[in-house]
């Protein structure tokens, strides 16, 4: 199922922004060199292996540019690929073709290698009952698009923004004189404000841990960048009276061991800001 941040209203949006920031006053290659009536037809080559995401994207640029575009996708969204496999073909005017060519590229190289990298990290952790979340590390205007690609690879969204949950972490907490002054202040604060938002706390040693479970009245607990054995211990603690989300630093290498502890979620910001882009090209042929 489309997560409900995707619309049709927010992926046009989108897609009208960048294409003003491609195109501005004209493609003038395509315009210059490509007669204005000729046909043409291309295809989308895999020149990589991995997890296929923004196929549904692409339909929506084509259409955008040109919406006598024909477009026949072969390969879905979430589809393991390789080498030398198409993910699509469009025919129509060679003009439109070109100039929706590289927002099309830029786009599903950038979802597929999220795509990919996020499938690899959700199979080290399967069995484990622990769900792989993305973050707010994103490149700015381009969000939407990473956290559909994270779920097009089988990982799981955390809050989309600043507005959608209360994240209260250790600056928010340093600057409120602590814990439970933080969890007091923010539940004042929806109170009066009539927001019904869930808070989630990051908690850095088991003191904290233990202030939050004294203070209440949260949904979740972060345990940043804790080790094995002290994570351990802060789920025992919790015994299940909140969810727990581990996050900082884990890695292929450790997300594993992180998921055994009994934690409820992983969050790897390396989802968005240090995946490798899968490589893909857009080719003319009869």
């Amino acid at each position: 199922m489309r997560p409900t941040y995707l619309t049709e209203n927010s992926i046009g949006e989108f897609i009208a922004r960048a294409l003003a920031e491609d195109i501005g006053d004209g493609d003038h290659s395509s315009l210059a060199a490509i007669p204005a009536d000729a046909q043409n037809q291309a295809r989308l080559l895999i020149k990589g292996d991995g997890i296929l995401a923004g196929v549904e994207l692409a339909t929506y640029i084509f259409k955008a540019v040109d919406p006598e575009l024909q477009v026949e996708i072969l390969l879905q969204d979430g589809a393991q690929v390789k080498y030398g496999d198409i993910g699509l073909t469009v025919k129509g005017k060679a003009q439109s073709i070109l100039t929706a060519e590289r927002l099309v590229l830029n786009c599903m190289q950038r979802m597929s290698g999220i795509a990919t990298y996020t499938n690899s990290l959700q199979q080290l952790i399967a069995g484990t009952g622990a769900k792989l979340l993305d973050t707010r590390k994103t490149t700015p205007n381009f969000r939407m698009m990473e956290k559909w690609a994270v779920v097009i690879g089988g990982g799981h969204n955390h809050r989309f923004g600043l507005y959608d949950m209360v994240m209260l972490k250790d600056n928010h907490v340093d600057y409120a004189g602590g814990i439970r002054e933080a969890i007091t202040a923010t539940q004042r604060y929806l109170q009066e404000k009539g927001k019904n938002l869930h808070i989630e706390v990051e908690t850095r040693n088991l003191q904290e841990v233990r202030e939050v479970l004294e203070t209440g009245g949260i949904q979740r607990i972060m345990l940043d960048n804790m080790a094995p054995d002290m994570m351990r211990e802060a789920v025992k603690m919790i015994a299940g009276r909140y969810e727990v989300e581990a996050s900082g630093g884990i890695t292929e290498k450790t997300i594993r061991a992180v998921a055994a502890c009994g934690v409820d979620y992983i969050s790897v910001g390396a989802l968005t800001h240090s995946m490798k882009s899968l490589d893909i090209s857009l080719k003319a042929y009869k």
